[in-house]
């Protein structure tokens, strides 16, 4: 599995996160951090990545996790930790509009994630009252 900072590789994230609940659901599996990394890096995925990525997410390995579609936050955190701990990058460098717009694309259907909502176009001065 080859993962980048990238829109392209952030729709395949997306789709293989609901294919692997998908998967796991089927084999009446808990659909985990920890399961999800099982699935997706096989031996790779030892404890201390697994720590590493819980860390980095905030999130326990253990805890089911609601379908991407509906509750989109958490698994947003998932793969942010997933991708910053397989390259070797901060946390805070992957790119979160690139990840918010792969998941538009993903789930076309779903609400969009509008976590960078308030940013101000360039040429828009604030209000001052006085």
């Amino acid at each position: 599995m080859n993962i980048e900072n990238t829109q392209e590789c952030f729709v395949q994230l997306w789709l293989r996160l609901e294919r692997t609940r998908r998967l796991l659901w089927g084999q009446y599996k808990r659909f985990c951090i920890r399961r999800v990394l099982k699935v997706w890096f096989g031996n790779e995925a030892d404890d201390d990545f697994i720590w590493k990525v819980c860390f980095r997410c905030e999130q326990e390995g253990w805890n089911e996790l609601p379908p991407p579609s509906l509750y989109p936050r958490k698994h947003r955190e998932l793969l942010r930790a997933i991708v910053s701990v397989k390259l070797g990058i901060s946390f805070y460098k992957v790119d979160l509009k690139a990840l918010d717009a792969a998941y538009s694309i993903a789930f076309p259907k779903s609400t969009p994630i509008n976590v960078s909502h308030l940013s101000r176009k360039p040429n828009q001065n604030p209000v001052r009252v006085t």
